[in-house]
């Protein structure tokens, strides 16, 4: 079955590098990527949610399920599963092999894909909390996800493992601020 999926995989990988690859999105889309790591973007647009009322629950509750989604997925799923990386499997699927990224390279594992964890965390988050801000953060979260195949640095399984990591972990923190009624308290009604 994993061999399937990596023929899948690949496919998806190689179509990407052979008909969508141009300097622009070169640049745009390692741009991006690089602020999400260690989901630094998300964490900043957090952080500028604190200070509002409106917004502090979300962002306090997108805070611990990236938190979540961190833990379980770099600490636990990754050394688990040890998936190479895209550009270090050797594989006759890999056509890209021997081309140069045009990023440095990650290190650990690929599965899941930390990025799409916290995007994904983020997003579900601020929909759930702010739908304005949750349909304004769609397209930057997409694009963050894209980026992670468009580099060559995760499979396409690894950012939908990543993204559904987050949206779990992202729904179990909405129920428990929730349930705790602590959604409340951090964004009384004015």
């Amino acid at each position: 079955m994993f061999e399937s999926v990596m023929g899948w995989d690949f496919q998806i990988l190689n179509f990407i590098q052979e008909h969508l690859r141009n300097g622009f999105l070169d640049t745009v889309l390692a741009a991006l990527s690089h602020a999400g790591k260690a989901g630094i973007i998300w964490i900043v647009c957090c952080v500028v949610m604190l200070f509002f009322k409106k917004t502090r629950a979300a962002g306090v509750i997108a805070l611990v399920a990236m938190g979540i989604g961190y833990l379980l997925g770099d600490h636990v799923i990754k050394p688990l599963i040890a998936r190479p990386r895209p550009f270090a499997t050797e594989s006759d699927l890999n056509v890209f092999r021997n081309a140069e990224l045009i990023v440095s390279k990650p290190s650990g594992f690929s599965f899941p894909s930390g990025h799409s964890a916290a995007a994904a965390a983020f997003a579900t988050v601020t929909l759930a909390k702010n739908r304005v801000i949750g349909l304004i953060a769609l397209l930057p979260v997409l694009l963050m996800m894209f980026s992670r195949l468009y580099l060559y640095v995760h499979f396409p399984s690894d950012v939908l493992s990543g993204a559904v990591l987050g949206i779990l972990s992202a729904v179990l923190m909405l129920l428990i601020f929730r349930a705790t009624k602590l959604d409340k308290k951090l964004s009384p009604r004015a």
